[in-house]
């Protein structure tokens, strides 16, 4: 085992957590990739992980069902060490408006969204101890301060997860650094077209969507930034400034 930082990244796979584990690795951590399902990382990261030379490993954990303590013992007992840095990226997005929300929707997003992150990161801090001072990025999301009527168990979820990071930073005080990253639309789904996604980039106050690399940036600043805790950064195309009346698959 090196010595290089330990980073957990959830849902580090694919999609966004999969460029956040990439950029992780050329910064030097060593990574514990966490997924629901027993499948191979995205090629794009396995190149990062070769070039980088990282030391890594991927965990098959559900976190909306399991106890995230006993994730973090099984991350430490296979490292050797307590985690530097958790990035809280695993995320379910439904489709609900406040007429279809049920309480399964709302407790199976709150549960994965809000509560497995909080736990995860009340079981790092009590595991690093007193002398230990993990850092921990939440992935929110733009709409939490302009929120419109679509996806909203999600919603509601992120709103709640957003609100978290200056409670649990003053919290945690000096024994954790917590803060937030809040993308806007940066890997588009099937539902969108390409001129679709022209049309949106166009929308945004900066005239583009951001880059899953631009956000993974955002994290490693905050992972290494020894004097910030407590801080949401927008990584969005300015989309935050701006209403949507819907989700941007419907505009």
């Amino acid at each position: 085992m090196t010595d290089r930082p330990l980073a957990i990244v959830t849902g580090g796979k694919r999609r966004l957590g999969a460029a956040i584990a990439a950029k992780l690795a050329s910064a030097g951590y060593a990574l514990a990739l966490v997924s629901h399902m027993d499948t191979p990382p995205e090629a794009a990261l396995v190149a990062a992980l070769q070039a980088h030379a990282s030391e890594w490993h991927a965990f098959t954990f559900d976190l909306s069902t399991g106890d995230p303590a006993k994730l973090l013992g099984m991350i430490a007992a296979y490292f050797g060490r307590t985690p530097d840095l958790l990035v809280n990226n695993a995320a379910m997005f439904g489709q609900d408006d406040w007429q279809t929300m049920t309480l399964a929707t709302l407790e199976a997003h709150f549960r994965l969204n809000v509560f497995a992150p909080l736990l995860l990161g009340q079981a790092l801090v009590q595991t690093a101890g007193q002398q230990a001072r993990p850092a921990i990025v939440n992935i929110l999301d733009q709409r939490v301060v302009n929120p419109h009527h679509d996806q909203m168990s999600y919603t509601l979820s992120k709103q709640a997860l957003a609100a978290s990071v200056r409670s649990m930073a003053a919290s945690f005080a000096g024994r954790a650094r917590y803060n937030g990253v809040a993308p806007g639309l940066v890997i588009a789904t099937d539902d969108y077209t390409a001129e679709q996604e022209t049309r949106l980039a166009q929308m945004m106050p900066l005239g583009a969507l951001p880059s899953p690399s631009a956000v993974a940036d955002a994290v490693v600043y905050l992972a290494q930034a020894q004097d910030v805790s407590g801080q949401v950064i927008f990584v969005d195309g300015g989309a935050h400034l701006k209403s949507f009346d819907r989700d941007f698959m419907h505009l």
